[in-house]
């Protein structure tokens, strides 16, 4: 049994997991950490993760940004594994996330779902082939109208996991707007959409001379994020201190 403090409960995610969590032998939320206190929850619930005194073998986060400096300082002090699938980190955070895994096991994936992390690993092995002959590459990802960070840390991940393939040679290009010139090798194209209540779509756009390659995932529900949470939470129980990913859970 993996004993887990949900940080972000009464979320959209938070919600998803407490109800797949309930309904699996193997995993029990313990407690949950949310400064909306009005949905009744069967654990206590704390407006800060501070407050939190409740023992537990893993921490799975889906907040916001604000609220991880206090998450990676509790953890870093009960050396508590920590499972962050909040997006959009700044640079100061991440650092301070890899300074935490030195302390305690980490694990942190832009996306959790089985299906990305194969993604990814099919990108691995085609990417080189495709770039040395000629095909740009683009990323198009499609997200609710609710969604605050763009482009997606899914979207970014592809992107990362593209380039380190090509000796991280490649540029990350956001927008073309303002940009009056053809299009250059060296570029990945990376695109934002918002609207309605799209879940995830990521494709990947090989566009080579007169063919064109495309991958695409897309998520149609947040119990897929919510799966993949909760196998990486006890993937994490009782791991040595280190920085670890999806394709760890996955095997890959």
């Amino acid at each position: 049994m993996t004993k887990v403090i949900m940080h972000g409960c009464n979320g959209k995610m938070g919600r998803v997991i407490t109800e797949l969590a309930a309904a699996d032998p193997d995993i029990e939320i313990v407690a949950g950490v949310d400064i909306n206190t009005g949905i009744r929850n069967d654990y206590p619930v704390f407006t800060s993760i501070s407050d939190c005194n409740v023992d537990a073998d893993v921490v799975i986060d889906f907040s916001a940004v604000a609220c991880l400096d206090a998450l990676f300082e509790y953890c870093g002090e009960k050396k508590l594994p920590v499972v962050v699938c909040t997006t959009g980190l700044s640079k100061e955070q991440l650092e301070r996330l890899g300074e935490l895994s030195l302390r305690t096991a980490v694990l942190r994936s832009a996306n959790m779902s089985l299906g990305i992390n194969t993604v990814c690993n099919i990108l691995k092995g085609i990417s080189a082939l495709l770039s040395d002959a000629g095909f740009d590459i683009e990323i198009v990802e499609k997200h609710h109208n609710r969604k605050v960070d763009a482009p997606s840390g899914t979207a970014l991940a592809i992107a990362d996991t593209i380039n380190e393939a090509l000796g991280n040679s490649k540029e990350y290009i956001f927008d073309r707007s303002q940009r009056r010139q053809a299009r250059e090798t060296k570029e990945i194209g990376i695109s934002a959409v918002r609207g309605g209540t799209i879940v995830g779509e990521h494709e990947i756009i090989f566009a080579g001379t007169d063919e064109v390659i495309e991958i695409k995932h897309t998520a149609y529900s947040k119990a897929v994020f919510a799966k993949g949470a909760i196998e990486a939470a006890k993937f994490l129980k009782d791991k040595p201190a280190g920085a670890y990913d999806m394709g760890d859970v996955i095997g890959q």
